[in-house]
């Protein structure tokens, strides 16, 4: 099959409309196709290829089909294999690692705004993995789950997928005539092969809502609930180093109301996150703050309304600020949060009441941000966040806004933008206490290219948000060229990065503070899907005052420069046994360093995956000489889709402290869940090792609807 009718430059492939056909047929999603209903839709089956051969005709055969019914929409997709025993499923649990298997993607744009909409993808042995895309694409959230489900088979012609979409699910207008934004694409592993329906240019990431095509034919369809109810029940018991054992029984639940078609209501009572799998635990060796990731569902639905990032390890609005003291649960009490889009506006609202605890005061949490989209790619904003209690308060507005393009010079990414923010805080002073940023990004896939330049203020405090450090300019630069030598038939793409630049200054008077100059001389990525990097890296710090590294090491203050170099080497993930390796070694302040990182990923069968990962530092100082090992582990076994277990340790000889967390999670039907969690510590000295603290917790979480 050859497609003559293609625009090169804007990586349009013709037909770019696939059109869904009603059904009242039942729909029985298996994977079989034997309903009459998918015989009379029309499908798409022009697919390009982004990986390995640009713009080439897909090696394989992929057609895809969509019906709808009044309650759900369904989607077919049939992925021809001429090899069927090389097809890759090596995962059943929920969230999949996209990396590691065949699968299939879904995009699907409901307002047609070219900028939000839902990612869908789902593997050969069904397993699911779904997130929300905000801002082109730019904004991924992966962590939440939407109520969907799928059936799947594999043949001796490839495999075969029947998916199902309730609409009470999918957020879109209450116009009579729907016409939304879709796009698919399928990794075929075996080949490291990448195709897609349309967008297939590499300066493009299938994210980017902007390319994908259009889907019509939906007549009179409509969210078929308004309001989810979602109560819980959590009971147990918790032993603390003492020994002294106490129950855990917990009520409580979350109401979810649309008030419009485009707009959530989402109330919390007694909320609880006691089925969160752990932390893992890090050895910082900087002088700097570490940030965890969000894994708590009520923050992680619609977190895309809230974001207001002005760099990497810098944001307004943190969540874990919100229920979480250092390593101590603060409980939520109650709140609730809006988010959603009126016309062009997206709006998000959140206030949350947390309890007093210990020398802690009740607390409310409220951040609203606001955001209007202007031009195709653009968008200007605001935000404010608040803590108050009955001692303190803090507040912090900001604005923001970017011009983007992916349209430059024809078919190249562009961004160029600001934002600005104040705190005001009780007690303290009312100056210096203001950050601004000023960025331009041009993210292709030959050239790619960053500037920034950030200021936080001495007195900026945004107690809602994190901050690495504070008090300092931030100057950063990054250029990487990403040639595909066409004489070397192994590389995919070479990696060549003549800078990467952080220069911090001190704010108050622009004394260099610290400074990360990276080179890559060579990186690439093989056919085959290696990945090798070798950098140089030059580092400055100045300390103005002692560096306690450690509690019976310190840095003396002064100024250092050191060098250092770094290799990696990463295994192609869809192989049954995967490893990424890191080495770095050299200088280190007044003495050395040598850092070696190893991770290994195991898959016995597509029940049975197994990863170890494993840190060691060798420290040589002239006061001392130290050793920091860091080892987790993760078993994980999936009995079905839809019930899978998993068991991980982690330990570390700064804290001399085991944590170990075990999960069983089984859904008994899409959106309510039943788990039953083990969390043991244990602390000890040269590995002899005493329970320290023990919890075990079982909590059903149930879905209906009204």
């Amino acid at each position: 099959m050859i497609f003559t009718d293609r625009l090169t430059l804007a990586q349009i492939s013709f037909p770019n409309t696939i059109v869904a056909y009603y059904t009242n047929e039942t729909i029985v999603v298996d994977g079989n196709f034997d309903e009459l209903s998918w015989k009379e839709a029309k499908k798409i089956r022009n697919f390009t290829q982004r990986e390995l051969m640009e713009g080439v005709e897909a090696t394989e055969m992929t057609e895809a089909a969509i019906l709808y019914s009044e309650e759900s929409l369904f989607i077919g997709v049939w992925c021809y294999d001429s090899e069927p025993s090389k097809i890759v499923g090596k995962q059943m649990k929920r969230d999949f690692d996209l990396d590691l298997d065949d699968n299939i993607k879904i995009i699907i744009d409901t307002y047609r705004d070219r900028r939000n909409g839902y990612r869908f993808s789902i593997n050969p042995n069904g397993a699911r993995n779904d997130a929300v895309l905000a801002d082109d694409g730019r904004s991924e959230n992966e962590d939440w789950n939407g109520v969907w489900d799928c059936g799947v088979q594999v043949t001796n012609e490839g495999w075969f997928a029947e998916i199902e979409f309730p609409f009470s699910t999918l957020k879109f207008s209450d116009s009579q005539t729907q016409i939304w934004g879709f796009n698919i694409e399928r990794n075929i592993s075996s080949k490291n092969e990448q195709v897609l329906w349309q967008g297939w240019s590499r300066n493009y990431s299938f994210n980017q809502i902007s390319n994908a095509g259009t889907l019509t034919g939906l007549e009179s369809i409509k969210s078929s609930h308004q309001t989810e109810i979602k109560p819980f029940v959590n009971f147990g018991f918790e032993r603390n180093i003492n020994g002294s054992l106490n129950e855990v029984t917990k009520l409580g639940g979350d109401i979810n109301y649309l008030i419009t078609p485009t707009f959530k209501l989402n109330l919390t009572v007694n909320t609880d996150f006691a089925q969160v799998e752990s932390d893992k635990v890090e050895v910082n060796l900087t002088r700097f703050s570490i940030s965890y990731p969000e894994k708590r569902e009520f923050f992680l639905e619609g977190k895309n309304f809230f974001e207001f990032n002005m760099g990497e390890n810098y944001n307004i609005f943190y969540s874990r600020k919100i229920g979480i003291k250092g390593d101590e649960e603060i409980p939520i009490i109650a709140g609730g949060k809006v988010t959603g889009k009126i016309g062009r506006s997206e709006i998000g609202f959140l206030s949350l009441q947390t309890a007093s605890k210990s020398f802690i005061p009740s607390t409310n949490h409220t951040v609203l941000r606001y955001k209007q989209n202007v031009l195709k790619q653009s968008n200007v904003g605001l935000i404010l966040t608040a803590q108050n209690s009955s001692d303190h308060y803090n507040y912090v507005y900001g604005m923001n806004g970017n011009f983007t393009t992916s349209n430059l010079f024809g078919n190249k990414n562009f961004s160029i933008g600001g934002s600005i923010a104040q705190s005001q805080t009780e007690n303290a002073l009312q100056n210096r206490n203001v950050s601004y940023q000023l960025f331009l990004s041009y993210p292709n896939d030959l050239i790619e290219y960053d500037l920034q330049f950030t200021t936080v203020q001495k007195n900026f405090n945004p107690e809602l948000g994190f901050l690495e450090r504070n008090n300092f300019k931030l100057f950063y630069m990054e250029l990487q060229f990403n040639p595909r030598p066409e004489f070397i038939p192994w590389i995919n793409k070479g990696e060549v990065k003549p800078i990467d630049l952080d220069l911090f200054f001190t704010d108050e008077t622009n004394e260099l503070e610290s400074a990360d100059i990276e080179w890559r001389p060579i990186g690439f990525s093989t056919k085959s899907g290696e990945v090798f990097e070798f950098n140089i890296k030059r580092t400055f710090d100045r300390l103005d005052e002692d560096f306690e590294i450690r509690e019976d090491a310190a840095i003396p203050k002064g100024k250092y420069w050191f060098t250092h170099y770094e290799f990696q080497l990463e295994t192609y993930g869809s192989r049954s046994i995967s490893m990424n390796n890191l080495i770095d070694f050299g200088n280190f302040y007044n003495g050395h360093r040598t850092e070696i990182q190893s991770e290994l990923k195991w898959n016995l069968n597509k029940h049975f995956n197994l990863f170890v990962d494993y840190q060691k530092n060798i420290i040589s100082l002239p006061s001392i000489n130290f050793v920091t090992d860091e080892v987790g582990a993760r078993i994980d076994y999936a009995f079905s889709p839809k019930m899978y277990t998993s068991f991980s340790g982690q330990w570390n000889n700064d804290d001399d402290e085991m944590i170990l967390n075990f999960r069983f999670n089984w859904i008994p039907q899409i959106g309510s869940d039943f788990y039953f969690v083990v969390n043991q510590k244990l602390s000890g000295n040269n590995l002899n090792f005493i329970s320290n603290d023990l919890t075990v917790l079982a909590k059903l979480i149930y879905r209906f609807t009204i």
